[in-house]
């Protein structure tokens, strides 16, 4: 059945505590990979709400402050990505947080680089770590942010995908996309998730397509305001001779 056996929003629940977890592996070599980007996300949280997380619990590290006037209990598991949801589900008992509080963040390779996806609840796709979290949790109605790290290209092994090297001019890119998640977090807290939805859902390959119709537009527009032009100019200078 899982953890959460009262409605996820009523009485018994601490409705002003949200637990923040991103999902990554612990250790140097896994640091700046591609699949520990939801522990970047959180070391931007951290930095910027001026929490230290160092302690050891829930089999995690974690981190406690205040993120617009609520409390925030931010968490970086230690047990290796597929039993990620030990924690999760570990915090979000102590703290006795709805669902609706529990707040993923992580990867995803069927996203574009940079791309953030924010969703009110949802199954757990590929994702090794949310198949955990799913499991230990017991429900799918938590809020979660995906942060795109591209697929695999032709000819390249997923698992070098996740945790391997990424390229220098990669990472700028990464970074980014971590600042993003956690300000979508934030957001999350601030506004509701309605809102941090319409706000941060970006998709770079959408942002191009509109850069090209854009630009289509444009092109058609000077077009036709330099047709129109022509066409008067040779109505004046018919009315001339």
């Amino acid at each position: 059945m899982g953890i959460f056996f009262k409605k996820k929003s009523g009485s018994g629940y601490d409705e002003d505590t949200f637990v923040i977890v991103g999902l990554g592996n612990p250790g140097s070599e896994y640091e700046k990979t591609r699949h520990n980007m939801g522990f970047r996300a959180i070391d931007v949280l951290a930095a910027d709400a001026g929490i230290d997380i160092r302690r050891a619990k829930f089999h995690a590290l974690i981190g406690q402050g205040r993120i617009a006037g609520y409390k925030v209990i931010l968490v970086k598991p230690q047990t290796y990505m597929n039993r990620s949801g030990i924690a999760v589900r570990e915090a979000a008992m102590y703290y006795n947080v709805p669902s609706c509080n529990v707040i993923v963040i992580y990867d995803d390779i069927d996203l574009p680089l940079s791309a953030i996806r924010i969703r009110k609840s949802g199954g757990a796709g590929t994702h090794n770590g949310m198949k955990s979290v799913v499991q230990q949790l017991g429900v799918t109605d938590f809020p979660r942010i995906r942060i795109g790290v591209g697929g695999a290209s032709s000819g390249e092994d997923l698992v070098d995908r996740v945790i391997g090297k990424v390229p220098k001019d990669e990472q700028a890119a990464l970074d980014k996309a971590a600042e993003a998640a956690a300000r979508a977090a934030e957001d999350i807290i601030r506004t509701g998730i309605e809102k941090a939805m319409s706000t941060h859902n970006f998709n770079p390959e959408d942002e191009e397509k509109k850069a090209r119709k854009a630009a289509e537009k444009a092109a058609r527009k000077a077009e036709y305001e330099a047709k129109k032009a022509a066409e008067k100019a040779q109505r004046a200078a018919e009315k001339g001779e």
